[in-house]
């Protein structure tokens, strides 16, 4: 059996293909020479950038949320990490061996400890996706573990597919091939949780200990909906060590808010610039803008069960308004050139994207014929109230949404707006809860650079993140054959059937691509924003004197 291997230096991954992603701003990868920088000049300054309150406590595999994922990157190192380029680079892994598939081999690095001196092993792993896995914890993030054997949607259960060799070995026996479990093992479900976690989980989350190159600033770290300190780990030995004393994130109201604070030098750092000042901010703050692709997908999502959206009348209806929008000039005029209108369900930074997947001519600006596509609904069933789409106002996306409600009210001649939530977090309780009544503005930032993530996570029937219950059973075994396909272009073709099937049903609008906008301020150095629109905190170092 040929055996491959994730090396120290972070090479392809098998049957992947080559990582085609896009480059990006200023800066090393992060590995040049790693070491302590505490005697270097304002080594021990803080970094401070933009967040959000997240929206439960800081558990790995209960994080599905930018805002809470943000946090979790810094403080808990993985087997892997990306890299600027989106390249996979070992972390905590000192090797991982795929000997096929659906078996994998896991040898992890000795002496890495958590913060509270406790050391990484093996068991720290399968501990912690134990606990994700477990049907009654309901983690948000629990469907990362369902190609692992043992693993249940019905009743509590051990994945027995995890097996411990020793204390800095395990294996990984997949119920099923899986072709990019390795690329995965980067993201944030796969997290260790040191022992002390497991006393009080809950607990735990609000004051989280890890293992990445930043940790939590004392008991009080947490200052809930206004920031959270982070402060530099000396004792991590992995390729992020960071260049700076620690890291602030500011939870902000509103992107205005920050930007304000980035033209007067008070916040270091913003990932995301708001929308009218999309067409002035490379004016305003010159070299240091920020406007890069990233694996960033934007849309809105039609619940099943909302009254008129079901069945022949629902396809109809969702079709029409897709060809309702016009993306073109919406992406222009809004958002002055920082977004790209979709073609697909995933992103142009991910091998393997296409602009011609057949069936895509449904994100085509096409008045006449979503009135005629909207008429044939009628037809089935008469239309009648209003269409709202739901949105959080501390996003910046009352402007699109605006501009999307306006032209299907002007294209299809019914009652069409936003319908704005004050805060992330509010908009997320509906939607999880199920209670939101209205479509409701949804999006995807990659978890790992690969196709099946855009696809799998939102639409597979019962995935964790598919938020509008969205179930096809062709569209479920086109992805299952695509992920078991060991052949990279084989694999890219089955992906593409299945994005056949969602451009018939669309479960979700697609809308955009997203550039990350942001930028930083005259006090820093070193700002590299990566494949997935995060700035790597670690590299940033504070201007000199």
């Amino acid at each position: 059996m040929k055996r491959n291997k994730i090396a120290l230096a972070g090479t392809a991954l098998f049957a992947i293909g080559a990582l085609a992603l896009a480059g990006c701003a200023s800066g090393g990868n992060g590995n040049d020479d790693g070491g302590s920088t505490a005697g270097d000049a304002n080594a021990d300054a803080i970094i401070t950038t933009n967040g959000s309150e997240p929206e439960n406590p800081l558990i790995p595999t209960n994080t599905n949320e930018v805002g809470g994922g943000k946090i979790l990157d810094e403080i808990f190192a993985g087997l892997i990490y990306y890299d600027a380029e989106g390249k996979p680079v070992n972390d905590m892994a000192e090797e991982i061996t795929t000997e096929d598939p659906q078996n994998l081999t896991v040898k992890i690095k000795e002496g890495m400890t958590f913060t509270d001196g406790e050391e990484v092993t093996a068991d720290n792993f399968i501990k912690a996706w134990n606990e994700g896995a477990k049907l009654s914890n309901a983690h948000y993030s629990s469907y990362f573990f369902e190609d692992i054997e043992g693993f249940s949607y019905e009743t509590d259960s051990e994945l027995t597919g995890l097996k411990q060799v020793d204390d800095y070995t395990f294996t990984i026996a997949l119920n099923k091939p899986a072709s990019d479990f390795a690329l995965r093992l980067g993201y944030s479900a796969y997290y260790p949780l040191p022992d002390v976690a497991f006393e009080d989980m809950e607990a735990f989350g609000q004051n989280p200990i890890g293992n990445g190159p930043y940790m939590i600033d004392g008991e009080d770290a947490w200052q809930h909906d206004v920031q959270i300190d982070l402060v530099r780990n000396d004792d991590y030995e992995g390729g992020r060590q960071a260049k700076n004393g620690g890291l602030t994130i500011k939870f902000y109201a509103t992107q205005e808010a920050a930007y304000a604070d980035l033209l007067s030098n008070e916040v270091d750092v913003i990932d995301a610039i708001p929308t009218n000042s999309l067409a002035v901010f490379t004016d305003e703050i010159g070299d240091r803008a920020v406007n890069q692709p990233s694996a960033v997908f934007q849309s809105f999502t039609i619940g099943q069960s909302l009254p008129h959206f079901s069945g022949e009348e629902g396809q109809l209806r969702r079709q029409a308004l897709s060809m309702a929008i016009n993306r073109e000039e919406i992406t222009e005029t809004i958002f002055s050139g920082s977004r790209t209108p979709a073609s697909d369900f995933t992103s142009p930074v991910i091998d393997g994207w296409s602009d011609s997947v057949p069936g895509s001519e449904v994100l085509d600006y096409d008045p006449e014929k979503a009135k005629e596509l909207w008429a044939e609904a009628d037809a089935i069933a008469p239309w009648d109230g209003e269409f709202k789409i739901a949105y959080n106002a501390d996003g910046g996306h009352d402007a699109w949404v605006d501009a999307v409600s306006n032209s299907i009210k002007n294209t299809l001649g019914i009652d069409a707006s936003g319908d704005p939530y004050p805060t992330f977090q509010d908009l997320r309780t509906k939607v999880n809860d199920r209670t939101v009544t209205t479509a409701f503005r949804s999006g995807w930032q990659a978890d790992y650079p690969g196709l099946y993530n855009f696809l799998g996570p939102l639409y597979a029937t019962g995935a964790g993140s598919n938020d509008g219950d969205y179930s096809n059973p062709e569209f479920d075994s086109m992805i299952e054959e695509g992920i078991s396909n060991p052949d990279a272009d084989a694999q890219i073709e089955d992906f593409t059937k299945a994005q056949e099937i969602l451009f018939q049903d669309l479960p979700a609008i697609p809308l955009w691509y997203s550039n990350v906008t942001g930028g930083f301020s005259e006090n820093v150095d070193n700002v590299t924003f990566g494949w997935n629109s995060v700035p790597l905190y670690y590299e940033i170092t504070k201007a000199g004197e």
